[in-house]
């Protein structure tokens, strides 16, 4: 067995970081290697609540292909743990280092390579940021749909890296549905390119899916073919509030069962609302228990806003107030987007749970989650992505006082029990990382879990890849 850089002597650990610094520096400019123990730790956490992290060896980042390969071929030589990190905007804890690790940044790797119109892909490496892509295939009539609420910072390697999805997937889908194609560097360093760039393709295994949502322990996505879709008529919003989230959640289900196809449908509760109103004093109706907020992007929004209304109204909604225009529709969607940062505000600190149910226990969740809140005399709001039934219970606690955390945590572990009792999953699109290691597995079961890591075990047979995220 080979000795871990945590159990190695001060002398012998001191050495082999030289070396290694030494073995990275052969094949990479200095400036792309960070030693220093004060910047070095800014790399070692996302923005997870309770996920422990160890303290890097080394950051690298790296600007070409060719770089990670040296990077990859070295941590293998030398067994040392490889953490893949983009912007780290991450909730699970997927990007936090471990002791003796190299961080892997791949946020230098930012280039648009290519934009097809006529294919509808673009081509792109990991370090490029979300709404960057989005703007500049927007300028060729396009879109890339998967938006994420930290779109402005996070990067496409990493929405890759936990299958994100985003305020528009009741209709457009997530993050893996428009993967066609990755180029990997795999843990020894060779280079694999999976899937296609053609519309259709099923040759062989889909190992582009396989990687999509694997947290970087399989591999290190260096290059992504995505898919673009014609950009659409600009959206328009209607807000409805409820009385109750019963009520609202009654709305959800009668939209979807009726057949409309919404470009969007968030649900935002009575905490979520004030909390965002005390953050940006934006006007929200504060009186009510829940605020539905629903788009459309077809050629007559209007009249699909008036139909969904009609709904919300038979429903309970107690208002409905369809936008005028796009001016008001964005300020809509900005007060949704606000939300988890407004709801951090209320104590200093948040855990967020991202438990997707069925839709049609949507309000069974909504409600168990208020009974967990007074269980724990905790302050907890919910924002979902109604439309696909997840959720985002936002535990909201001062970090400051150890029983407000401990009440936090155990609060956090009853979301997760309430959802899967529900018939749901543990996430739809942070990730599992550190956070919920517990979770999946009682999720999949050991046969599940046996199955993972023996995937896990084909593509890093020495465990360099992220290692204790997952299972």
């Amino acid at each position: 067995m080979i000795m871990s850089r945590i159990e190695a002597p001060r002398g012998e650990d001191t050495a082999a970081a030289a070396d290694l610094v030494g073995r990275l520096l052969a094949g990479l400019p200095p400036e792309a290697v960070l030693t220093d123990p004060q910047v070095t730790s800014s790399y070692a956490n996302d923005m997870a609540s309770f996920c422990a992290a160890g303290a890097p060896a080394v950051v690298v980042l790296p600007r070409t292909v060719d770089q990670v390969r040296h990077v990859m071929r070295t941590a293998t030589e030398l067994r040392v743990p490889v953490v893949p990190q983009g912007a780290r905007t991450g909730l699970s804890g997927g990007a936090n280092t471990t002791e003796g690790c190299i961080a892997l940044s791949l946020t230098k790797m930012d280039r648009i390579l290519e934009i097809s119109p006529v294919d509808r892909i673009a081509v792109v490496e990991p370090g490029v940021i979300n709404a960057a892509l989005s703007r500049a295939v927007e300028e060729h009539g396009l879109c890339y749909p998967p938006d994420p609420s930290s779109w402005e910072m996070c990067t496409i390697g990493g929405n890759i890296g936990t299958a994100s999805g985003g305020l528009c997937c009741v209709k457009y889908g997530v993050t893996a549905e428009y993967v066609l194609g990755l180029d990997v560097v795999l843990a020894d360093g060779r280079l694999m390119s999976t899937g296609r760039r053609t519309a259709k393709g099923v040759a062989g295994y889909d190992l582009t899916r396989l990687f999509v949502g694997s947290e970087g322990s399989l591999g290190i996505v260096v290059r992504a073919v995505l898919a673009l879709r014609p950009k659409p008529p600009r959206q328009l919003v209607l807000a409805a509030e409820f009385a109750s989230a019963t009520a609202a959640c009654d709305a959800v289900c009668r939209i979807m069962e009726g057949g409309h196809v919404p470009s969007l449908l968030e649900l935002m509760d009575r905490t979520t609302v004030k909390a965002v109103n005390a953050l940006a004093h934006m006007g929200l109706p504060e009186s009510t228990e829940a605020l539905l907020l629903a788009a459309f992007d077809t050629p007559d929004p209007a009249a699909d806003l008036a139909a969904v209304g009609a709904l919300c109204e038979a429903a309970g909604a107690t208002q409905v107030v369809p936008a005028e225009d796009a001016t008001e529709s964005e300020m809509l969607l900005q007060a949704r987007r606000l939300s988890l940062t407004a709801l951090e505000a209320v104590k200093g600190t948040t855990m967020i749970d991202d438990v997707c149910v069925p839709r049609s226990r949507l309000g069974a969740m909504l409600d168990g989650v208020e009974r967990i809140a007074g269980k724990y005399d905790l302050t907890i709001g919910v924002c979902a992505h109604a439309g696909d039934g997840n959720t985002h219970p936002t535990v909201c606690f001062d970090a400051r006082d150890p029983e407000e955390s401990r009440r936090a945590r155990e609060s956090f572990d009853e979301i997760m029990a309430l959802g899967l009792e529900l018939g749901g999953t543990i996430t739809g699109e942070h990730g599992v990382g550190v956070l919920k290691k517990e979770w999946l597995a009682r999720e999949i079961g050991p046969v599940g879990v046996e199955m993972q890591r023996a995937v896990k075990q084909v593509f890093d047979p020495l465990g360099i890849l992220n290692p204790g995220k997952l299972f």
